[in-house]
């Protein structure tokens, strides 16, 4: 019996009874820091707990039964996401698998490292601690709507370059880039690519064999999965400087024995998102514009950071000239609506975000900058209630800072 046939009497939809996901009267808008899991997620993870609870790699067979419960999560990851399931190594989340990654790719001798300003701390803080091994960094320049400047690819020191790693959805501004370029000039001078796909799986199309990349990172909390798991999709044949010892779990890459429930619930969340994924990004799309719309109707001046076109459909960055970020937050969570100022794997810092900076905003923008995130875990008739909350508080605190 396969792990389907075991859940067949499990709810079926995405949306069914899941209900509202904040308390009464509050609006979630922070869905690019964590989303809630599915009900089908909980449902899984909780029978798998249960069930499939022995260590799978027990000769035996409740751990046989554990062992093909995982190897299933493995090849529906696989093939939703365009990899082989020997492709599929299984982490504690993004943040893991951008470090495996990263380090793995770098235990040479120390050379040079290309990346974009404005990546993941998960990346820039593991890009900073070689720094301190001997290693170079390049920043790959961005425009103003912060997608990468091509005519530049040609010009880095390739003959130096040991890793390139690249955000492909931007987790402050939604910003997508395009990645094929880039990916040719490191396959023609065989040098690693590895892509930060945390914020895009799940919420737009990924395949990862067609991406030409040489790793790729992801986290199932981002997408309605359980928090605790993730993995790292590398290029088959591809060898990692392991950055853990003590066992021979996933082929010797990540030791430790293995999270069966939480990869089933991944597999799970990954599925629904990719059932009917046109019409949910239509319906994110939507709500966002009318957000937007709605914010510039109200709130001039207002900036938009990012790209128009390019961008995840659930994002949006906006900078309220005037107003203060750190107090515009408090103050819309004071008022019910939760969003955030970028990374939340960044929060306490008082730096300005750095891929604002890189963009070229002028300072009154990147202070002033304030991050909405939804999922379908919002509805319609929240847009017209949060626009106007957010207008209210953005006057108000202009108003206070003229007197």
């Amino acid at each position: 019996m396969t792990v389907q046939e075991e859940l067949a009497n499990g709810p079926q939809s995405a949306e069914a009874g899941h209900e509202a996901v904040s308390e009464p009267g509050r609006i979630f808008l922070d869905a690019n820091s964590t989303t809630r899991p599915f009900p089908e997620v909980i449902e899984t993870v909780a029978h798998h707990s249960r069930f499939a609870y022995a260590n799978p790699g027990s000769r035996h067979a409740e751990g046989r039964k554990a062992r093909r419960v995982f190897e299933e999560a493995r090849e529906k990851i696989a093939d939703l996401l365009g990899a082989s399931p020997a492709e599929v190594v299984f982490t504690s989340g993004g943040t893991e698998a951008s470090n495996m990654a990263i380090f793995g790719f770098t235990s040479c001798v120390p050379e040079v490292i290309a990346l974009t300003a404005g990546e993941h701390p998960a990346t820039i803080e593991s890009c900073r601690a070689l720094v301190q091994r001997g290693w170079k960094l390049v920043n790959m320049d961005v425009d103003s709507e912060g997608r990468l400047l091509p005519d530049q690819f040609p010009t880095l020191p390739w003959d130096q370059l040991k890793l390139v790693t690249l955000i492909l959805a931007h987790n402050e501004t939604g910003v997508i880039q395009d990645t094929a370029r880039l990916a040719q000039h490191c396959l023609e001078r065989g040098v690693p690519l590895h892509i930060d796909a945390v914020q895009a799986v799940g919420k737009i199309p990924i395949n990862f064999r067609e991406l030409n990349a040489t790793s790729l990172s992801l986290g199932a909390h981002k997408f309605h999965g359980p928090r605790g798991i993730g993995a790292l999709l590398l290029r088959e044949g591809v060898q990692l400087a392991p950055l853990q010892y003590g066992g021979h779990q996933e082929a010797g890459r990540r030791p430790g024995t293995e999270m069966v429930a939480l990869a089933a619930g991944m597999a799970r969340a990954l599925e629904i998102c990719h059932d009917g994924m046109d019409a949910r990004i239509a319906a994110l799309a939507s709500m966002r514009n009318e957000l937007q719309q709605r914010l510039q109707a109200t709130c001039e001046p207002i900036v938009l950071n990012g790209s128009v076109e390019h961008r995840l459909p659930n994002t949006l960055n906006l900078s309220f000239p005037g107003v203060d970020g750190e107090a515009l937050l408090v103050a819309l969570d004071l008022d019910g609506i939760a969003c955030s100022l970028g990374s939340t794997c960044a929060s306490g810092s008082a730096e300005p975000a750095p891929v604002l900076m890189a963009m070229g905003r002028a300072e009154d923008a990147y202070k002033s900058a304030v991050r909405f995130t939804l999922s379908c875990d919002n509805r319609p008739d929240e847009i017209p209630v949060a626009a106007q909350r957010i207008a209210t508080v953005v006057r108000r605190l202009r108003e206070s800072g003229r007197s």
